[in-house]
């Protein structure tokens, strides 16, 4: 894989944010490496920073570039090498009767509903919570590379057919996909919504012809993050490098 100065980014430039709390480590301080200008990212030069280890967030291409803590990783699963557990796999036909339907970015207040509700669910307290409609528009329904929207509903025989159940925001790039952010109905008791979204995408990667899904930061100290590393073999970014995670030392 490329390094980060070996790429053709002369037209870009890298700065570093002031700090500010962590979401995800509530006693540590955040920071992060933001590339710009954003109208000069396009599509190529998005999938060359999402293999070196850059997130998305609306129009905000950025890594972790904390002082004194690497606890997040970047991550991806080897499409071709995944090897399901049993959960997943009951997850995966525990909710194949949702209906997916893969569109452009747009905004629908069904959604944004949704998407109050996960949050208010799963991230209360975190700011998040308090998402205004434009706030929640340039999080996850600006972006200038090939993004799509995937709605879940239930099916024709589900208890509430066409009932919306889970928003996935997903990127393609040229060696996978890379998964923005999901959120889903969480007052579905013994939903396995999250894990379902994640082996869908393996699915569609695998349809594509993609090598890898690009799964964010692996946090191991965060309840909210280690769940990534359940997806075995999971590959993690270590010093521009590669690598399976179960074989890294940390």
């Amino acid at each position: 894989m490329s390094k980060l100065k070996e790429l053709p980014f002369t037209t870009l430039q890298f700065y570093a944010t002031a700090p500010y709390s962590c979401s995800y480590l509530s006693d540590r301080v955040a920071r992060s490496q933001v590339a710009t200008p954003a109208h000069l990212i396009n599509a190529d030069l998005y999938g060359e920073l999402v293999s070196n280890g850059f997130r998305r967030s609306g129009m905000y291409t950025y890594r972790p570039y904390c002082d004194g803590c690497k606890a997040c990783t970047a991550c991806r699963v080897n499409i071709q090498q995944f090897a399901p557990k049993r959960y997943q796999k009951r997850a995966f036909k525990k909710h194949q009767g949702l209906q997916a339907k893969v569109g452009h970015l747009a905004y629908f207040q069904e959604h944004y509903e949704l998407y109050m509700s996960y949050q208010k669910d799963r991230h209360a307290g975190g700011g998040m919570d308090s998402d205004d409609q434009d706030q929640y528009q340039q999080f996850l329904l600006q972006s200038k590379v090939n993004t799509r929207l995937v709605e879940f509903r239930d099916g024709p025989n589900d208890p509430e057919p066409g009932k919306l159940r889970m928003v996935s925001i997903i990127d393609i790039i040229h060696d996978g996909l890379s998964s923005v952010y999901t959120f889903f109905d969480t007052s579905v008791e013994n939903a396995s919504y999250g894990t379902y979204c994640i082996m869908w995408q393996l699915e569609q990667a695998k349809k594509l012809n993609l090598p890898y899904l690009y799964l964010g930061y692996l946090i191991k100290e965060s309840p909210k993050m280690a769940y990534k590393s359940e997806f075995e073999p999971l590959e993690i970014l270590v010093d521009d490098h590669w690598q399976l995670n179960h074989l890294v030392n940390n």
